[in-house]
């Protein structure tokens, strides 16, 4: 089992995240080699919850430009996350 720190990297904090959080569902970046029972047992871990679902997809990175040279950010997996009902994350009820 990998650490869930390595799994999970940061919340994804967004507009949609907002409105999905209605929902008892939360937003997450995840590493892009972590599959969905590695997700679920991370977040389980790391939050104290019941984890019902998890939703994952690969985001392709942007094309940025700077002056004349243009690059790309790079690719990044997120996952949403579903929860029991009555579990909350406090990490995103204060923001």
């Amino acid at each position: 089992m990998r650490d869930p720190h390595a799994v999970i990297r940061r919340p994804a904090v967004t507009e949609k995240g907002a409105a999905l959080k209605e929902q008892n569902k939360y937003c997450f970046e995840v590493d892009p080699r972590a599959n969905k029972l590695e997700v679920k047992r991370a977040v389980e871990t790391l939050f104290n919850v019941k984890v019902t679902a998890v939703h994952t997809m690969a985001m392709r990175g942007r094309v940025t430009r700077l002056g004349r040279f243009a690059g790309r950010t790079p690719d990044w997996k997120k996952a949403i996350v579903t929860l029991e009902a009555g579990h909350t994350i406090e990490f995103f009820e204060g923001a």
